[in-house]
């Protein structure tokens, strides 16, 4: 290996400053206005479950979570009280996903390089998988784990399909979903400021022409926003004996 290829591969997996942000902002209208993630998980409410495989992530240094105005204080004694010891911030979320996102990202550290956004419904994500999807994003500069869709899909309109894609192209996006910060930062506020309709983080970079990469997700990386879900989620932790 030439130099140049010796300093371009240490550039590449250099450690960086990465923050994960926790969208935890949400009304939980599918689960009948109840704040999901204060309810019970095997004895521990959702968010602290996605706390903990944050905090098992060596690839990040720092959390900002953006809550709901009345869940601050609840979510910062949360981290204290299951030992949470990476640094926390936590912010007032906006009035939607991608302004709760965004104002959290505006408080990262500035030397905070990589961004990773973690719903905090998806308590059963793992340290693991959070570290793969960062080690891609620092290589691609954008990245989020994803699971080939089985079920075949249909586009409708009132009622009548209109087209049947082909499920072989079509994958379940999930999160962690991590980016360059400057990218996120401006795909984010031009989101805003523009009132987009965006689903995700990803949507927000796609939206700007910029490419986002697939990384292996984890059948088991469930959201939880339906009361069924919950049923699901404790059945994976059972499994796994935790």
């Amino acid at each position: 290996m030439g130099f140049l290829q010796k300093l371009f591969s240490k550039k590449q997996t250099k450690k960086q400053y990465c923050t994960a942000l926790i969208a935890a902002a949400g009304n939980s209208s599918r689960m009948g206005g109840e704040n999901k993630l204060l309810l019970s998980l095997s004895g521990k409410p959702v968010i602290v479950h996605t706390l903990l495989a944050v905090e098992r992530a060596a690839q990040v240094d720092e959390i900002v979570i953006a809550a709901r105005e009345e869940d601050l204080l609840t979510y910062a004694d949360l981290c204290r009280t299951y030992g949470i010891t990476k640094p926390v911030k936590v912010v007032i979320g906006g009035a939607s996903r991608e302004e709760s996102v965004l104002r959290a990202a505006m408080e990262a550290n500035e030397k905070a390089t990589l961004l990773a956004v973690q719903d905090g419904a998806r308590a059963l994500v793992t340290g693991e998988l959070i570290d793969a999807v960062i080690e891609k994003a620092r290589v691609c500069g954008a990245a989020a784990p994803a699971v080939p869709v089985h079920d075949t899909i249909k586009a409708a309109v009132n009622g009548v399909v209109t087209a049947t894609p082909d499920r072989a192209t079509l994958y379940a996006v999930q999160t962690p979903q991590v980016f360059d910060a400057q990218l996120l930062r401006a795909a984010l506020q031009s989101a805003v400021e523009n009132h987009a309709q965006i689903t995700d983080d990803c949507s927000a970079v796609e939206r700007i022409g910029k490419q986002v990469y697939l990384t292996e997700g984890s059948l088991e990386n469930i959201k939880i926003t339906t009361p069924l879900d919950l049923v699901l989620a404790q059945a994976i932790l059972d499994k796994r004996g935790e």
